[in-house]
């Protein structure tokens, strides 16, 4: 597929500034915090852009040097930020502590009043924006972000609908953002226009009221036909072509297991699993949306797609910050079954 970077992909949502104590000190233990940045879609424009992807993203940032900085962090790594609006008040901060064994990671908010959360829908001109573009991204944090976003969500995958520029969206429900009310109203008005939704365990009974049965998250049992009743329900009730759930156990912060099915024309693929020692899981999520939009844009079978995704996915929960540092070569490799961790000489 030696054309593939030439499809566009776009992406839309919040990069924010993220703030986080050194290895695993405590939020109250910790007299520095490292600065980086990342974000639901930025994460994903990042790992497509590593996979050699044009990939853009869309947001609005202040026009000062934090907005700046947040700007060079994507195009370090190639992403198009030729369409990003400037303006606004701030960035958008969130704290991220990291969990250890029985203890969490817990993530604290600091980001009411961003220059995306107060938007307007004449900052995003679509047609320009969705120019070459063959694949549109979001996910439900950024309508879930206030203002006009939820209208600017919906014009963004009108405009891609109608130019046959495939959609999709992470549901990424967030508690602290919004309730599970305003997100099922809210959703249920997007997700029609979307062709690959992509949930998890809980995602899909927070906002749309559907769940797997027999299957406790807490305890990590896990039921095949449970997810496929879950995907096909979303693919019955809103036309999507492809449902995609990541499934993750949770031993400890540390250990998870992870794997993921993916959904289409009546079947269910799910891919192997793997045993993860968990070096940062914040962007586990994305770097799964990125491997599948990639293996979709390059035209894999289903089997090789989700296998691709959670390889990629299972790679990122190695690498600190949101960011998936990962090439296709890497991905592929632990995809093929090279799982060992043995030194590459």
């Amino acid at each position: 597929m030696s054309n593939i970077n030439t499809k566009k992909v776009v992406a839309f949502g919040e990069i924010m500034l993220r703030l986080n104590p050194e290895g695993y000190l405590r939020f109250v233990q910790a007299d520095r915090l490292e600065a980086t940045y990342g974000g639901g879609e930025a994460n994903v424009a990042v790992s497509l852009a590593n996979y050699g992807i044009d990939a853009s993203f869309v947001t609005k940032l202040p026009a000062h040097e934090i907005g700046q900085c947040a700007i060079n962090a994507l195009r370090k790594y190639g992403v198009d930020t030729s369409d990003i609006v400037r303006g606004g008040q701030r960035v958008g901060i969130y704290y991220a502590e990291k969990g250890a064994s029985q203890r969490p990671s817990k993530v604290i908010y600091d980001r009411a009043g961003s220059s995306i959360a107060t938007a307007d829908k004449s900052d995003f001109d679509w047609d320009k924006i969705f120019d070459g573009a063959a694949w549109f991204h979001f996910t439900g944090i950024t309508p879930a972000l206030g203002g006009q976003l939820p209208e600017i969500c919906l014009e963004a995958c009108k405009a891609a609908h109608e130019r046959g520029i495939t959609v999709s969206c992470d549901l990424n429900y967030r508690k602290k953002l919004w309730t599970r009310e305003q997100a099922g109203e809210c959703m249920s008005k997007l997700v029609p226009y979307v062709d690959v939704c992509i949930s998890n365990e809980e995602d899909a009974k927070d906002v749309f009221g559907i769940e797997a049965e027999n299957t406790d998250i807490e305890s990590g049992k896990l039921n095949k036909e449970g997810y496929i009743s879950v995907a096909k329900q979303l693919s019955d009730r809103f036309g999507c072509k492809y449902v995609a759930i990541t499934l993750r156990s949770s031993i400890s912060a540390n250990d998870n297991d992870w794997s993921g099915m993916l959904y289409t024309g009546g079947n269910a693929y799910f891919s192997k699993q793997y045993h993860m020692h968990i070096v940062d899981r914040v962007g586990g999520g994305d770097s799964f949306g990125g491997g599948l939009i990639y293996s979709l844009v390059s035209g894999y079978e289903p089997q090789k797609a989700i296998e691709f995704a959670v390889a990629a996915s299972c790679l990122k929960h190695t690498v600190e910050h949101d960011f998936n540092h990962c090439s296709v070569a890497e991905v592929e490799s632990l995809a093929g079954g090279n799982a060992s961790g043995r030194v590459q000489r």
